[in-house]
């Protein structure tokens, strides 16, 4: 567990407001997301506000590296190569102090009397403390102080910057008030429409729809509250209403690696010891390599061959190697056949696969299932949005052009969680697919949900490409088989991940697959319920199948229009009753999906990839 603190001048022996799992602060409750602790409404702190003991946990996952540096650079952020990835700080249950744990800034500023007849919106600064609440003396009662809650409106921007609202500036910025006294009411719903702020001094109204409207929306001040009260930054765009609590307020910007047994690059042994070698020349090497964490690291390699990898180091050269994706592909279909009785030897073995019998009722459109008894991820989180999440390429990286909102100002490293545990890998015909995607109803399909792209791409400013009708396949497929597969292995649906294996035929190694996994931070890892449910995978196609040919929103999901009057230009035929899944599930956002892709659908028989089960 991690500690969140407030800031605070208290003793160090004070015990920590609250508790959150080492895994979510990597994803839910990263830097610069807003938490709601037993008594207050806090921001998580940056990175530097985040108390390790010593350097802390460090991980190593050389390949996660390819993908995060890359980014650190083009945003000019500082990434250390020897220790670029360090776990969150465990909180210690027994003797919690403040020298170890993640603080948090209390935010917002602004509190909301609950006594009905008051309602006073008033900040922090003028209220008392009472037992951990907030109290404010109600005018004209003489009986104890109200209780106060957080105010529930903030204002955000698509950069991620965040702030109080400045209520009594946003009442009067054309008639100036001497003493404003303000007061929140809202309405039977909770439409903006029915909430409104009134002034008692100078008898002003004002509804909060007014701050949606995007003629009267304010200029960002570049707010970055997690990072230090002073760490300001210019800023052009608006500012926009936000709901703490909603769902857009904070999107984790992360990434992950599949730990795979491969032999290690030159390149990657200079880059662990790289504190030394960064100042090596041709006449020192030979003594540097004397030092011996160096000359472990670099083994038999000659002279040349290390300034070689030092040259390709300093100029920021990509190695020539597969893209992560690509490798972890590989290295799945390389996976001999099982064996009865075999079983990885012992936990000291981070991935062990085997490619399995063809279970009983597969489809023919899927070629072959792997079990991996063992998996381990390393997942890193490089930065976070606030209104709209990003999207990434098929390889699992963001767009460089991009901006995220920073973690820190001068920590040379990125939070990751690391899980152990299992998954199915689902490989679908490159035959197949690539006939499929090639038909006459497919590619009018495909012109629609490219039409409804464009749109998206227009609003959202991405310079990816369009990532093809072969990932809304893939991505509605991986959906409905973790639904079906959650009723039976034992695991709740939020507990099953997706991981898509997707790249077009004419690519260098086409891939069409769906890896289904589960895990946790412990090191016994999972119990092998749903490598288990992989025997059974025909069953399951089959099922899902059946469920996703009628959704019981039906015809309004089959007949969803992505190029219509709704944003939803991301999705076709999908809703919460057949597609959706826990976001935590889903690589994308539960974007990208389409089930007339997979399943003859209501109007559209013609579309699907499965056309029998």
């Amino acid at each position: 567990m991690a500690n969140p603190r407030k800031w605070s001048k208290a003793r160090s022996t004070k015990p920590p407001d609250g508790r959150i799992r080492q895994s979510q602060v990597v994803s839910t409750f990263g830097p610069g997301s807003m938490l709601d602790l037993v008594d207050d409404a806090v921001l998580v702190g940056g990175l530097d506000f985040w108390r390790l003991k010593g350097s802390g946990v460090i991980v190593n996952e050389p390949r996660l590296l390819e993908i995060v540096e890359p980014l650190f650079q083009r945003n000019k952020w500082p990434l250390s190569k020897e220790e670029p990835f360090r776990k969150p700080p465990a909180g210690d249950e027994r003797e919690a102090s403040e020298g170890c744990g993640i603080q948090v800034y209390e935010f917002p500023r602004w509190f909301v009397c609950q006594n009905p007849r008051c309602r006073a919106m008033v900040k922090a600064n003028s209220l008392e403390r009472v037992n951990q609440t907030y109290r404010h003396r109600c005018p004209g009662v003489e009986s104890k102080p109200e209780r106060c809650v957080p105010v529930r409106f903030v204002a955000a921007c698509r950069r991620g910057h965040l702030a109080d609202i400045d209520w009594p500036w946003w009442m009067h910025e054309h008639a100036p008030c001497d003493a404003p006294q303000l007061k929140l009411e809202e309405g039977v719903s909770a439409d903006f429409n029915d909430i409104q702020v009134s002034c008692t001094t100078c008898g002003k109204r004002r509804r909060l729809v007014d701050m949606t409207v995007k003629d009267q929306q304010h200029r960002c001040g570049g707010e970055r509250p997690w990072l230090g009260l002073e760490a300001k930054e210019r800023c052009e765009e608006k500012q926009r209403l936000l709901i703490r609590t909603a769902s857009n307020g904070y999107f984790a910007q992360t990434t992950s690696a599949i730990t795979i047994p491969e032999p290690e690059s030159l390149q990657r042994k200079v880059r662990s010891v790289w504190s030394v070698l960064q100042v090596a020349t041709a006449e020192v090497l030979p003594a540097f390599r004397n030092i011996p964490n160096v000359k472990e690291a670099l083994g038999d390699a000659t002279n040349e061959e290390v300034l070689e990898a030092i040259t390709a180091e300093r100029e920021n050269r990509p190695e020539d190697v597969p893209e992560i994706r690509t490798a972890e592909w590989l290295q799945f279909l390389s996976q001999p056949e099982e064996k009865p009785g075999e079983m990885p030897k012992d936990r000291s073995e981070l991935f062990w696969a085997r490619r399995i019998a063809r279970p009983k009722g597969l489809p023919s459109q899927v070629e072959r299932v792997v079990l991996a008894r063992r998996l381990r991820e390393v997942q890193a989180q490089v930065g976070f949005t606030r209104l709209e999440p990003l999207t990434k390429d098929l390889q699992g990286r963001y767009d460089l052009e991009v901006e995220l909102a920073p973690l820190s100002l001068h920590r040379d490293w990125v939070p990751v969680t690391e899980m152990q545990g299992e998954g199915v890998l689902l490989v679908l015909s490159e035959e197949q697919v690539h006939q499929w995607e090639f038909s006459e109803p497919v590619l009018r399909r495909t012109q629609v949900l490219f039409k409804a792209w464009e749109r998206w791409q227009k609003h959202s400013k991405s310079k990816l490409p369009f990532p093809g009708v072969r990932l809304y396949l893939l991505h509605s497929l991986a959906h409905l088989l973790m639904t079906e597969v959650a009723l039976e292995c034992g695991y709740p649906a939020s507990s099953i991940r997706e991981r898509l294996y997707c790249a077009p035929h004419d690519a260098a190694v086409p891939m069409a697959g769906i890896l289904l996994m589960t895990g946790t931070t412990g090191t016994e890892g999972t119990l092998g319920g749903l490598v288990e449910e992989g025997r059974r995978l025909g069953r399951h196609v089959s099922r899902a199948w059946e469920a996703a040919r009628l959704c019981s929103n039906d015809p309004v999901c089959a007949h969803h229009d992505p190029v219509g009057r709704d944003d939803r230009n991301l999705e076709g035929a999908a809703c919460h009753s057949c597609l959706f899944v826990p976001e935590c599930s889903c690589e994308r956002f539960n974007q990208y999906l389409d089930r007339v892709l997979v399943v003859p659908t209501l109007g559209h028989e013609d579309v699907a990839f499965l056309k029998t089960p």
